[in-house]
This record gives C-alpha cells, structure tokens and sequence, in this order.
C-alpha cells in the first residue's frame, strides 16, 4: 500500500512537473547582427521622418556619419537639417518600407514616400502638390550606429510634380516677361507721339 501511495505521488509530481514546463512559453532565440540592424533602419524611417523625432539621429548615427552623395558627401549635420527642411515642406511626409535586405552590415531598403507640399521653400509659396516617388537607401551600421549612407532616388520626379500644380502660375509669369518689354516700349513711343503732336500744335 505505501508502495502504490508513493508511486502514485511521484507519479502525480513528474507530470505537474511535465505540464508546468509544457505550459511556459518557449525561450526566445536571441536576436541576430542583421535583425538588430534591421530594427535600426526602421527606427530611422518611423521615427525622424514620419513622427519628425530629429533627436534620434544622434542615437541611431555615428558622430563621424557620411552620406556618400553622386557628387558629394553630407555629414551628419547636413543630413539633419535636409531632413528637417523635407519634413518643413512636406509636413505630412511618410515613408513606408517596402522590402529590406540585411548582409553582413550592410541594409538595404526600398521604401515609398508620399505627402502634400503644404511648407513654403523660402519666399516660395505652397504648391499644394501631392509627391510621391520610390527610392532605395543602403546604409552601413556597426556596432548598433549608422555610419554611412548610399541613396538614390528620381528627383527630377519631385521637380515634375511641383511644376505641374504651378504650371499656370509659370505660364502667366512667363506670358508678363515677353509681353512686358512690348508694353513699355509702345507706352513710350506713344509717349513721343503725343509730344510731338503738342509741339506740332504749339508751332
């Protein structure tokens, strides 16, 4: 009888002991260079250019960043204020990520923005021009920092949809430019007209 009882205990402990194990939630596997690099670049995306939160670039980018340009480079600074300066004139910018490739560590991610032209560039009024384009960004980050950068994206695009809303606003600039010097120069030749005419009277 104290056989089967103690049995029967052990029994019941081995499989509390199995269900509490089985019931736990497995252990995740630790995250890889490239995963952790991946949430970087997302951060860069959502957090400065779609919530404007310019303080992360000094947390996600290295002092000495370089953004390799077609035909020169920006530094840091000079990479914070062009995002500042897109985000004033496009203040509903968004970027969405569509696809992001990480090797070794290097990312590479091929994003969409959108937003309504609603900033003034200077003493440039608002277009009201809705921008849209695709682009791709290949950043190196090591140790948890961004510290260069490679874009490209088709900026002649931008250029074409801002022109298109102010197409109108051109032609009449332009129409007053080549109809300007005409109107000046038969104000002054009816000017000497009328001079002449008095002159004539008066002898």
């Amino acid at each position: 009888m104290k056989n089967a009882l103690a049995c029967l205990l052990l029994s019941s402990a081995f499989l509390s002991s199995a269900f509490a194990q089985a019931s736990m939630p497995a252990a995740q596997p630790p995250l890889t260079q490239q995963e952790k690099n991946k949430a970087i670049a997302q951060r860069f995306f959502d957090e400065i250019f779609n919530e404007g939160k310019f303080q992360v670039f000094n947390e996600i980018c290295a002092p000495d960043f370089v953004n390799h340009g077609l035909h020169r480079n920006s530094s840091l600074q000079e990479d914070q204020a062009a995002a500042r300066q897109e985000k004033q004139l496009v203040p509903d910018l968004h970027m969405t990520v569509d696809m992001m490739i990480a090797e070794g560590d290097l990312i590479t991610v091929l994003w969409t923005a959108h937003g309504t032209n609603t900033g003034r560039a200077g003493a440039f009024p608002p277009t009201g021009a809705k921008i849209e384009l695709r682009g791709t960004t290949i950043w190196r980050i090591t140790d948890g920092k961004i510290r260069e950068e490679w874009s490209s994206f088709d900026q002649l695009r931008v250029v074409r949809q801002l022109l298109s809303q102010l197409k109108w606003l051109l032609i009449g600039f332009f129409g007053v430019l080549i109809f300007l010097p005409w109107l000046i120069a038969r104000f002054i030749r009816n000017l000497f007209r009328t001079h002449a005419q008095n002159t004539a009277a008066a002898a």
